[in-house]
């Protein structure tokens, strides 16, 4: 048992101590370097205790003698940076019971404002957490956040884990870790692969669920937070975690500052949806046992669950609301972060009749703060609650994953042509047209433009890219739920294997499905996300669901073969060619009225009329697409049929405009990359740039498009 020195209350004297900042933070000096004041959100219990141990100190409990609008505060005497700390709290015991608490003995209630969290583990193997009260400082130096536009962004959603696990040119020390993501070979690749952003799974800390104890397993993938002000320990590096919280941490802003240095802004994947804490009757780690009815969701007596998961955060509560804020303008301010992906974000949105809002208050704070202005804020638009799915609802300022965009193109690639093959026709263009177009109409209504809709093929939950053209149904046995787990409405195709084949039709078609699913994402209107390995063909083995498996499942395989290599050379040439699109096209576009365009043609070279778009035997489309003071026009042949067809690529309509600038003689089109096939440089290697010296194509001749390919031409303006 703990000794515990007990203090009836602060010996600086309550009256002095301040409700506001929630937390631990710092006083005038006058009290004393190491002196702090303490602020918890409690509103139900008469009296909260703080037990703290400073470093190399013995336990002490002091009762925080404050209390202003349920927030219990008081001012604490030698508590430097490093003390771990905890409250305690009983309705039912006494001032002078609840400070003989023994801090070794229970789970003391974390501080929901918390900037670290350590674990111990006992000699049954059960674990206790403790806050710890932590020091800001970090030399930044003059490395300043990259802030780029959105127009430029492209998002690469990785796990600091399985980044680099395999990665064999990472040092083995530090593979797995923040400062394995910031090694020179990981900023390499990102560079060279052309993405903007890296949109890293939660780094708040987290813990697995109960379900999980004793099968080997882990929650991989971070969606059970315990604190979310503080870093995953876990991923620091073995030398951190044994320096310490402070080495912790610069660890991961250190990695932040690399990413900085090389012009990538960092993404944080958050969860503030719900907490660690489970259903009703789960462990009380902090916001059950401080203010339960509070922080948690109820509806007549008992938690009104909207995840999934067992609880609810009850963003109807402002101090619910204000956690949150705090939380992320502390992640910006302190460790320089550049944005974050809300999961399940409809619930941080729906009021205190459970309804989504697409005004409330947390989606309006957001979006207009002053710290978070800059940042990039992008939802998740679902949960699994009723009203859940809101998809181009949320309002300006924010961003949402585009599920439909990712159905819809899915469709046409995979479904459509596997049901085209077995006799069947099903599905016209239409919806294929208004996703390359960046689903304008579905985010108007909400005020926003195209460059709202993250669009996506796949994500950490479901198949990988490689996976979506080899399996038709989801394996996830190793997850020992009898496959259970995970969606079955894939819409994949495995090209008439399942699995793996040395087939090598199937090899070659699949990997020329992955290439046309990745050029329709990168060349579509909108922000995209490639998800980490898709670019080098990662397949998980058919499982669409591992978020339980901390293993060469689902860790990035870095072994790069000739397909790899190939998917590689084909996503690192269409970024270059999105780029280079988007460079000669005026700061405006796509976004501002007038400023863009899209001209759509069937194979004949006409414009789509409305029964191409409807029929469903109509497999060619072409898009045009530029604006009337850009530089040059991109065309892109979209063959997403079965056969093979001889395409009439369409006189560009700005030269027949008398009123426009360029009007005059058409300029031919100039071939700058196909789908189909790689070439192969001198030393064997497969790459998809093609030569400037390719032949140029007039307008109203035709070109042969293979099935299931797409081809990219782009038309200069002033001549080529």
């Amino acid at each position: 048992m703990a000794i515990t020195v007990i203090e009836a209350i602060s010996t600086l004297g309550a009256a002095l101590s301040r409700h506001y900042p929630l937390g631990v933070s710092s006083i005038p000096r006058e009290h004393g370097q190491t002196a702090a004041n303490v602020a918890v959100y409690s509103p139900a219990y008469r009296d909260v205790i703080l037990c703290f141990q400073p470093p190399g100190g013995g336990w002490k409990a002091v009762l925080l003698a404050d209390k202003t609008d349920g927030v219990h505060h008081g001012l604490v005497e030698n508590m430097p940076p490093g003390t771990r700390y905890g409250f305690y709290t009983n309705m039912d015991a006494t001032q002078e019971e609840l400070l003989l608490i023994d801090p070794e003995a229970v789970q003391l209630l974390l501080d929901p404002y918390g900037r670290y969290i350590d674990e111990q583990t006992d000699a049954d193997g059960v674990s206790r957490y403790l806050s710890v009260r932590m020091d800001s400082g970090f030399d930044w130096g003059t490395v300043k956040r990259p802030n780029t536009p959105w127009r430029e962004t492209v998002f690469y959603e990785a796990h600091v884990k399985g980044q680099t696990m395999l990665h064999p040119e990472v040092p083995e020390d530090i593979r797995g870790t923040y400062a394995g993501m910031a090694h020179p070979a990981m900023i390499a690749h990102l560079q060279e692969l052309g993405v903007t952003a890296v949109e890293l799974l939660p780094v708040h800390f987290h813990i697995d669920e109960p379900h999980l104890h004793g099968t080997g397993m882990t929650n991989y993938w971070g969606y059970n937070t315990l604190g979310f002000f503080a870093p995953h320990v876990q991923y620091a590096s073995a030398a951190a975690q044994a320096a310490g919280p402070q080495a912790v941490q610069a660890e991961l802003k250190g990695m932040i500052k690399l990413l900085h240095m090389a012009g990538i802004e960092v993404i944080l994947d958050v969860v503030y949806n719900h907490t660690a804490e489970g259903g009703s009757g789960g462990p009380s780690y902090s916001w059950r046992g401080l203010a339960e009815e509070q922080y948690y969701r109820m509806r007549d007596g008992q938690y009104y669950d909207t995840t999934g998961c067992g609880n609810t955060l009850n963003f109807s509560n402002p101090h619910v609301i204000k956690m949150a804020m705090d939380s992320l303008r502390y992640w910006v301010e302190e460790f320089h972060i550049d944005g974050f992906r809300f999961d399940l974000a409809v619930s941080l949105a729906r009021d205190g009749e459970h309804a989504f809002n697409n005004n409330h208050p947390f989606l309006l704070a957001a979006a207009t703060d002053g710290v978070l202005a800059s940042t990039k804020l992008i939802a998740e638009p679902w949960d699994v609650g009723y009203g859940g799915w809101q998809t181009g609802n949320f309002p300006t300022g924010w961003a949402d994953w585009n599920d439909s965009f990712r159905d819809n193109v899915r469709d046409v690639w995979l479904t459509d042509r596997a049901a085209m093959l077995a006799g069947y026709h099903h599905n016209g263009l239409a919806k294929f047209g208004d996703a390359l177009g960046g689903s304008a109409a579905m985010f108007a209504a909400s005020g926003r433009s195209r460059m709202a809709t993250v669009n996506l093929i796949t994500a950490h939950d479901g198949f990988t890219l490689a996976d979506l053209t080899a399996y038709n149904h989801k394996h996830n046995e190793d997850n020992q739920e009898d496959s259970r787990d995970g969606t079955n409405n894939n819409r994949s195709w495995n090209h008439g294997v399942e699995g793996i084949t040395n087939n090598p039709n199937t090899v070659a078609q699949r990997a020329r499905t992955s290439r046309n699913l990745m050029a329709t994402m990168l060349l579509a209107l909108g922000v995209p996300m490639i998800t980490a390995g898709d670019e080098i063909g990662r397949s998980q083995g058919g499982n669409n669901n591992v978020y339980c498996q901390d293993n060469e499942i689902a860790w990035v395989d870095w072994t790069m073969d000739d397909e790899a290599k190939t998917m590689l050379a084909a996503t690192t040439r269409l970024l270059k060619i999105r780029k280079d699109f988007l460079a000669a096209q005026p700061s405006s576009y796509p976004t501002r009225g007038g400023q863009a365009f899209i001209h759509w043609f069937g194979a004949n070279g006409e414009p789509m009329t409305p029964e191409a778009w409807g029929n469903p035997h109509e497999r060619v489309l072409t898009m045009l697409m530029g604006s009337p003071d850009g530089a040059v026009d991109g065309l892109v042949v979209f063959n997403t049929g079965i056969t093979d067809e001889d395409v009439v690529l369409p006189a560009n309509p700005r030269f027949s405009d008398p009123d426009s600038e360029v009007g005059g003689t058409p300029r031919p089109y100039m071939l700058r990359m196909t789908t189909e096939a790689p070439i192969r440089t001198d030393d064997g290697e497969p790459t998809f740039t093609l030569s400037r010296s390719e032949p140029l194509i007039e307008a109203g001749d035709a070109v042969r498009a293979c099935a299931n390919t797409v081809q990219i031409f782009r038309n200069d303006l002033s001549g080529t």
